[in-house]
């Protein structure tokens, strides 16, 4: 998100003692801390008759609480939905910043998409999350978040060194950007069965988000995208004339910035190029329904080089864990070797993978579905130097919060993506404890102190919470039991 100093935040007062009050779960005296009904946002039927079954039904009366304040987060305080020349029209602001992220506004309305089947009011909110989205790709494929106000000037006009345009928040290229996108829509065709909001002007951002792709390919040159910012803050500004640290061309596509907005050392960031490998399938299967069979072509040709790039060039040989992904390569041999909260990451690999694509089959073969494995177990370890394990839980943060800073997004991810019972729970637990007594997700908190924390208000956060308990609800329930082990 927007880099800003760390400002160090404590609860409201009196949290440490409703955290106090509240930590033992079946209680069910907690307080109020939802937006008030007539204040919200957008209200969804099918979304409140979730809330009420899970509260209703767990007995976990804290993590039921904490769901049904987080999982409408989105939909209280971030939307803002009209009708703009007959279509619908959504733009969703990330929480405390009033700009629209690519990445966090198609994520903070993913979790609500299977129940837009029974609610189409729901469906046109997420419909116009979609048209907005490709208004934005048209103005600029390379910025990464924007205004509702087209014409709005961003603050950091003064600062940037890149072709800003009016109506850009920011303007930082990353290849997650284009991706979530088209996560999005094919999520939403998928769910819903509406092929109409692939009309001529998603068309055309479709068709700028391969081009921009491949431009970062950088096969016939470092392409157009420059970016240098006037600040002390070393992971906002990219070297070398904006250009980044140079590549050997193999396929992969550059990312001049993570998914946490900061910048890359090594260019091609592995996961965000598995990312932008699902995207370009989903995107075929569109294509397919559309018959567009030139640029299916040309959508599927790009796939299959960023996936035979992924095939050679992703992984090192490590002494402790085998053979793993890196995070960032250069194509020379250089690697590095973390992980990162922001998704996509390479725990979070397993969440993208199993987007259901009806002909999914990337050919793994033993070895390479080993890969996975391997490198969970590095990343949850102390030897990802931005692994963060204390007092108060463990998880992965990021240089964008700062050491010991550990971001719920993690330990969610990591109940996401796990299979196992005690794991899983580990993570509610985690997650439970480390509120401050909000009731909310936040950015990031001290590993030692959760009543440190960044973001009071980070809906992205708080809906993948929401997802996560909503499946955990589904699939293991008697982990939200108090009295599961």
């Amino acid at each position: 998100m927007q880099r800003r100093k760390f400002i160090q935040q404590t609860a409201l007062a009196g949290t440490a003692i409703l955290a106090s009050k509240y930590a033992t779960a079946g209680t069910s005296d907690f307080p109020v801390v939802r937006v008030a009904e007539g204040q919200r946002k957008f209200k969804s039927v099918a979304v409140e008759k979730l809330i009420a079954e899970i509260q209703s039904n767990i007995g976990n009366k804290e993590i039921a609480w904490m769901f049904g304040n987080c999982f409408p987060n989105t939909l209280d305080t971030t939307v803002d939905f009209e009708m703009i020349n007959g279509k619908p029209d959504t733009y969703v602001i990330t929480g405390d910043i009033d700009a629209m992220w690519l990445r966090d506004s198609s994520a903070q309305v993913w979790p609500y998409l299977p129940l837009c089947k029974e609610d189409k009011d729901l469906q046109q909110l997420i419909k116009g999350v979609i048209n907005r989205q490709v208004k934005c790709i048209l103005k600029d494929p390379y910025a990464n978040a924007f205004y509702k106000d087209e014409n709005k000037i961003s603050e950091w006009q003064k600062t940037d060194i890149t072709d800003m345009k009016p109506g850009i928040h920011e303007r930082k290229w990353e290849i997650d950007s284009l991706c979530y996108p088209i996560r999005l829509s094919y999520g939403y065709w998928r769910e819903t069965g509406d092929a109409s909001v692939f009309d001529e002007q998603w068309m055309a951002a479709m068709k700028l988000v391969v081009k921009t792709f491949k431009e970062q390919q950088r096969i016939n040159g470092p392409g157009p995208y420059t970016f240098q910012r006037n600040t002390s803050w070393a992971t906002d500004g990219v070297p070398l004339s904006g250009y980044g640290y140079p590549v050997k061309p193999n396929g992969l596509i550059c990312s001049m910035f993570r998914p946490s907005d900061d910048a890359t050392i090594f260019p091609y960031l592995i996961p965000s190029n598995w990312f932008a490998a699902i995207s370009l399938e989903q995107l075929s299967h569109i294509l397919k329904l559309k018959k567009e069979v030139p640029f299916l072509n040309e959508a599927s040709n790009l796939q299959a080089n960023v996936l035979v790039a992924l095939q050679t060039t992703s992984t090192v040989q490590n002494p402790l864990y085998g053979k793993m992904y890196a995070y960032e390569v250069n194509g020379f041999g250089s690697y590095n070797l973390m992980d990162d909260a922001n998704v996509p990451s390479l725990l979070s690999l397993p969440y993208l993978w199993n987007m259901p694509i009806a002909t999914h089959d990337f050919s793994f073969t033993a070895d390479e579905k080993s890969l996975y494995p391997n490198t969970r177990k590095f990343v949850l370890s102390e030897n990802n130097p931005f692994f963060f394990k204390g007092k108060a839980a463990e998880g992965i943060g990021g240089p964008h919060a700062g050491m010991d800073m550990i971001w719920p997004l993690s330990i969610i991810m990591r109940g996401l993506t796990s299979t196992d019972d005690v794991e899983i729970k580990h993570c509610l637990d985690m997650l439970q404890r480390t509120h401050a007594g909000t009731g909310f997700m936040h950015e990031s908190f001290h590993k030692d102190d959760p009543s440190k924390f960044t973001r009071k208000w980070f809906a992205w956060a708080n809906t993948l919470f929401g997802e996560f308990v909503w499946k955990v609800y589904r699939e293991k329930p008697h982990l939200l039991s108090p009295s599961a082990p």
